[in-house]
């Protein structure tokens, strides 16, 4: 008899493991360059930065593993060896996030377990895998007497795992098809105010803030309060302050134009075709003349174009894959942000957002930007239902995928 209830209690603790490398692969899976960005954050803290270029990569690979040995742990498949892999993981990953915890590096406030989805600082990761450590030593030592597993769960398990690997290749070549960034559908611009408001905006400014990097770890900066020449200049973001609370204003898309004067308002009056590129210098010249077709469409849609880039101008006019009949058509149209901030706007390099007086209503992949004649289609409904429709569509898609996931792994 205590055997029996000493099995069970093994297995539920291996599948409440399950469950949480499951849900914490997947959120990762939906966003691929958000998971990439924490892997960066990862790699300048232990100073390999060599390695950044594979940031994005590394990151679909641990979260591939993650879910695929939740999955495994869930369907009870090869019990001893994804015990061992299992508990070798969550050791690694609590004696890095004790690490985490004692530094509390800048570039790394929130280790990025469950992606944009839920976040954790340091010390709450440290905490939540200390309970996955105990949850493991009861489920899994010593490393024998796991039972045996009906066959037909290897065929459950496989068809999930062959399930997750289509949905990491989904995520990898598209946009997340649920947004959980600030940026997400829905949102209205900081600097779309009405005109009761706008006395209370013009109180606002911005502020340029300065990153710079020492020892792994990032700082941030101001003209008046810059570093000695130890540290390493890594990127200036811009921020809106209003006031006294600056996390009350987000999300601001702050962008200038080729003379550095801010050009915000351009976004928020109309229907607005922003397409954000990110990194300018990973992009061939067919890349750019299928950006300047689109631009022109919407134009001709009756949509304010803009080409928001993550480059100064002299960047801009010097990038080689650029003809000269491509940039004359893009350079009116053409505005500069930081990174950090297109990339939260768009994860596609390239993408396309879709603002509406304002409030964002869509997202567009760089390879499924729409054309003018589907530009006019849509506008002719209501934005709102438009934004409504499509961000219902496609949350209800992922939680299906969820759902048939679990389905799979616990009925079959």
């Amino acid at each position: 008899m205590n055997n029996v209830f000493f099995f069970r209690l093994r297995r539920l603790c291996a599948f409440i493991i399950g469950v949480v490398f499951l849900i914490a692969g997947i959120f990762k899976l939906l966003d691929p360059v958000g998971a990439g960005l924490v892997m960066e954050g990862y790699f300048r803290f232990f100073h390999v930065t060599f390695l950044l270029p594979a940031a994005k990569v590394t990151a679909l690979i641990f979260a591939l593993a993650e879910a695929i040995l939740g999955a495994a742990m869930i369907s009870g498949v090869w019990r001893k060896q994804i015990a061992i892999i299992t508990s070798a993981m969550i050791v690694f990953f609590t004696v890095l996030t004790l690490f985490l915890a004692i530094f509390n590096p800048i570039s790394l406030t929130d280790c990025g377990c469950f992606g944009e989805v839920i976040h954790l600082t340091n010390f709450q990761t440290f905490l939540k895998n200390l309970v996955l450590l105990a949850l493991a030593m009861v489920a899994f030592l010593p490393f024998k007497n796991f039972g045996k597993n009906r066959k037909r769960k290897y065929v459950s398990f496989g068809i999930a795992a062959v399930s997750i690997f289509l949905f990491a290749a989904y995520s990898w070549t598209t946009i997340p098809l649920v947004d959980f960034t600030e940026f997400t559908p829905g949102s209205e611009l900081l600097a779309s105010v009405g005109e009761d408001d706008e006395e209370e905006d013009a109180s606002g400014n911005y502020k340029s803030t300065i990153i710079y990097e020492k020892n792994g770890q990032e700082g941030a900066f101001d003209l008046d309060n810059l570093p000695d020449s130890t540290w390493t200049y890594v990127r200036t973001e811009t921020i809106f302050i209003n006031g006294t609370d600056i996390e009350d204003n987000k999300p601001a898309l702050s962008f200038t134009d080729s003379l550095g004067n801010y050009q915000d308002e351009q976004a928020i009056y109309g229907n607005v075709l922003a397409v954000s590129v990110y990194d300018p210098a990973k992009t061939n010249g067919d890349f750019w003349t299928k950006i300047a077709d689109a631009l022109d469409g919407a134009k001709a849609a009756g949509f304010t174009p803009l080409l928001l880039v993550s480059s100064t101008k002299e960047q801009f006019d010097r990038l080689p894959v650029i003809v000269p009949e491509v940039h004359s058509r893009l350079v009116g149209l053409t505005y500069f942000a930081d990174r950090k901030t297109l990339v939260t706007l768009n994860r596609s390099n390239g993408g396309a957002t879709w603002f509406n007086d304002g409030q964002l209503i869509r997202k567009y992949s760089h390879n499924r930007i729409p054309s003018d004649d589907t530009l006019l289609e849509i506008t002719g409904d209501d934005p709102t239902e438009e934004m409504l429709h499509h961000s219902t569509k496609t949350r209800l898609r992922f939680q299906g995928f969820m759902l048939y996931v679990f389905a799979i792994l616990l009925i079959l």
